[in-house]
């Protein structure tokens, strides 16, 4: 077997034999560290998108993100992967919920990034990122290309962070990147079709 020097490298043009080698090797490696930091970064997104910056600060805000997101954060990785088990089992995958987990937690490198990206941002936009007004955005030509461009590259690795994960999904599970996608689609019915039914059913009696 190829050795793979650096998977925090390795990772982003060699997602497959990246995650085979973990998890020949030491399944648990640094899994939680990364969930938690993802969780961490989409607590602050979640926070700019519902303009939190209104009635809190910004170290009460990456306070709570930190505190919350991570919680949250494995709490989702841990179902998430059970029902991937799951319906995986329908396609007849071959993972089990370990592998699983690794393999989630590995394919979020690009969200780490994006999570690393808010230091720059918090220098340069400062706490209009969770604010309903963004003055000095508004007013600086400058500063609204920036946030469009660091918007771009946040979108850049959000796809291929899926990419990633389709592909060392499919790796553990023994499945293409196309039937990972079938398998992560089972999964996200399993949450969505109890959802849509308890909304329809409020909405009846509500209605």
């Amino acid at each position: 077997m190829t050795t793979i020097v650096n998977p925090w490298f390795s990772v982003w043009t060699k997602p497959r034999s990246t995650i085979r080698q973990i998890v020949d090797s030491d399944p648990k490696r640094l899994t939680l560290l990364l969930i938690c930091l993802v969780g961490i970064g989409s607590a602050l997104d979640q926070m700019s998108k519902a303009n939190v910056g209104d009635t809190l600060s910004i170290p009460v805000i990456f306070l709570i993100a930190a505190i919350l997101g991570p919680i949250a954060s494995i709490i989702t990785w841990y179902i998430s992967a059970y029902l991937l088990k799951w319906t995986g089992g329908w396609l007849k995958g071959q993972a089990n919920l370990v592998n699983i987990r690794t393999a989630m937690a590995w394919s979020y490198i690009p969200m780490v990034v994006i999570l690393m990206l808010w230091i720059p941002m918090i220098a340069i936009f400062g706490g209009e990122l969770f604010t309903t007004e963004t003055p000095n955005m508004d007013g600086n030509q400058g500063l609204a290309m920036a946030l469009i461009g660091f918007a771009v590259v946040q979108a850049v690795l959000t796809i291929w962070c899926l990419i990633v994960y389709l592909k060392m999904l499919g790796e553990v599970q023994g499945f293409s990147a196309w039937k990972a996608l079938g398998n992560s689609l089972l999964a996200g019915l399993i949450i969505a079709i109890p959802v849509v039914a308890i909304a329809i059913g409020v909405g009846m009696i509500t209605g």
